[in-house]
């Protein structure tokens, strides 16, 4: 699981997009800025979604005007890794 995301960005919409499943573009933003309480630039945000989507960890699909987004196996894959590990530092002890 070395290096699989080393932006805490990414990391949260794909945690997001677990979570809710296939959501659209501004949805998922709208999610990540509300966790965030923060505005997130568009550019920002969909450069992400494109670094995502060429790591084979998000799928991107048009619905009508709009790009919707979801996790591909190895996405969902990663997230529940990360999680374990997380898991394992932040648990009961």
């Amino acid at each position: 699981m070395t290096r699989w995301l080393q932006s805490g960005r990414r990391r949260d919409l794909c945690a997001l997009l677990y979570d809710e499943g296939p959501l659209r573009g501004q949805r998922l933003r709208t999610a990540l800025e509300d966790h965030y309480d923060s505005r997130i630039d568009s550019r920002s945000f969909y450069g992400a979604m494109d670094a995502l989507v060429e790591q084979g960890f998000v799928e991107k699909r048009t619905e009508g005007i709009h790009d919707a987004y979801a996790l591909t196996e190895p996405g969902e894959r990663r997230v529940e890794e990360h999680f374990e590990w997380l898991r394992g530092r932040v648990g009961d002890e």
